[in-house]
């Protein structure tokens, strides 16, 4: 294949691509954002809604408290978890260069989700409305700090082993679920639990925003800085080593705030699954793997992504209640699948 045929798809340039990318992910934004905040229980019209985002004062008391209190928390959760979710899906994508890797394949979401249970079925924190949300933070590093102590005492391990590390912990996690569900105080509990763990952003606060705000952003900046190593890690270790890369801990380090960022979206938000997967693969078919273009259009079309989900979730199944991360495990388990069958195939 020549280069010229090479940067070539459907018979647009590459760069052009790239372009058009920015702009329908960024008008895509908007469009998400505006309809995550009028659409609901409460209908409101898009003049409604931007009234109250521009001038609060001016508008219907009622309109602004929708807006700036019930929905601009949860669509901005949304926002965040989904860019964190996808943009670590990139990056894991990469340090273990493979497409169809995601996020979770560390044992983190499992982490986290061990706290949030044993938050929920023990009382633990529950005396403040973020105390669940912490405990699921907990979970995230106490298994964050796991997967860095078997890296530095298995210096040889590589991308098989990570993986392998992380089904270990993952399906510890899974035990220690099931005990706790098990054990539940009354059903309530146990219910709760359950709902937790299928993903979910309802009665999300501005304290939620607070709590992964921080963390994801910071994250994410230092991801991006780390697009350059990212590039040499994803042609493989010998290659990275020999373009300057030190290997080993600069994988570290790149787990360490993934799996951090992981933690942190995952907390505010219970275990939602496909967004870290399927949507950097996407990304990438459409501009390319380099991540200084991949990781920033990653995170916006996540964000996009999460968005729309979470509104379809709480709009279209009415009276039912259906839960951000099954409206994410519909859509993203048949593209899952056509992937890894297009992938055998090819």
């Amino acid at each position: 294949m020549t280069t010229a045929a090479a940067i070539r798809t459907r018979g647009i340039a590459l760069p052009q691509r790239i372009r058009l990318a920015c702009v329908t992910a960024t008008l895509a934004l908007v469009f998400a954002v505006l309809a995550s905040l009028a659409l609901g229980t409460v209908q409101l019209a898009p003049d409604q809604v931007l009234l109250a985002l521009v001038n609060p004062a001016a508008a219907d008391p009622q309109t602004a408290t929708v807006v700036w209190t019930l929905r601009m928390p949860r669509t901005l959760v949304a926002a965040l978890v989904g860019a964190a979710l996808a943009t670590a899906g990139a990056v894991m994508q990469a340090l273990l260069r493979n497409p169809l890797a995601d996020p979770g394949v560390t044992g983190v979401s499992s982490g986290a989700a061990v706290g949030a249970v044993g938050g929920i079925v023990l009382g633990v924190g529950a005396g403040a409305a973020w105390g669940v949300t912490l405990m699921a933070f907990l979970g995230a590093v106490v298994v964050t700090l796991i997967l860095q102590a078997v890296l530095v005492l298995r210096r040889d391990l590589g991308t098989t082993g990570i993986i392998l590390t992380g089904v270990a912990l993952s399906a510890l996690g899974g035990a220690l679920i099931s005990l706790l569900i098990a054990n539940a105080g009354d059903d309530a509990l146990a219910r709760n639990a359950t709902f937790w763990l299928a993903g979910d952003l309802d009665l999300r606060t501005w304290t939620h925003v607070a709590v992964a705000a921080v963390p994801i952003i910071a994250g994410l900046v230092v991801l991006f800085l780390r697009r350059s190593a990212l590039d040499a890690l994803s042609l493989g270790e010998e290659i990275a080593a020999t373009s300057g890369v030190d290997v080993r801990r600069e994988r570290l380090f790149l787990l360490l705030i993934t799996s951090l960022i992981t933690g942190a979206a995952v907390s505010v938000s219970g275990v939602i699954a496909f967004v870290g997967l399927i949507v950097p693969h996407a990304v990438r078919l459409v501009v390319g793997a380099p991540h200084t273009r991949l990781l920033p259009l990653s995170a916006l079309t996540g964000a996009v992504f999460l968005m729309l989900a979470d509104t379809v979730a709480r709009t279209a199944f009415t009276p039912a209640i259906v839960q951000t991360g099954v409206v994410c495990a519909m859509v993203g388990a048949p593209v899952f699948l056509f992937l890894l069958l297009k992938r055998r195939a090819s």
